[in-house]
């Protein structure tokens, strides 16, 4: 796994090692650890203080190491020169509206539904309403029509 790591002098063993910084989770991501210690008895000419990529088998032993240099300049043109803020943040803005915009429309289509089942309940009390008064209409006319059954019955 590629790591960011920090040189540093090791003074119980009077040589160097590595300070694991970072590692990389993806292509793109990596993740802030806390800072380890990891031993390296080849120094490769490297001096204090310098960052180097070193990729670690799961053993924790060093498999390579480099320069981060190249590796840094790169971020730096990538995401921190000014041309690239100016870009990054526009496209970041016309994201950010393309969403604003998509959501009102989820926004007011929710509030259209919403209007529409607002309709329909108010439409379905309306008839059930109805229904009970055409039911109790129904049956006067039906005790009615017993009590005339009865009257015509007795007579």
């Amino acid at each position: 796994m590629l790591h960011l790591a920090q040189v540093q002098d090791n003074n119980d063993f009077g040589g160097l090692q590595l300070q694991l910084l970072a590692r990389q989770n993806s292509d793109q991501f990596w993740e802030v650890i806390e800072p380890r210690p990891v031993a390296f008895t080849n120094s490769q000419a490297l001096k204090e203080g310098c960052l180097v990529l070193i990729d670690l088998a799961e053993t924790q032993e060093v498999i390579s190491i480099q320069s981060a240099t190249d590796w840094v300049l790169d971020l730096v043109k990538k995401y921190l020169t000014a041309e690239v803020k100016s870009t990054f943040l526009e496209e970041e803005m016309k994201r950010a509206e393309q969403w604003r915009q998509e959501l009102t429309l989820k926004s007011q289509g929710l509030d259209i539904r919403d209007l529409e089942v607002e309709a329909r309940r108010e439409k379905i009390e309306a008839l059930a309403e109805n229904l009970k008064l055409e039911k109790k209409q129904l049956e006067q006319k039906v005790a009615q029509l017993q009590a005339k059954i009865d009257q015509a019955g007795n007579e």
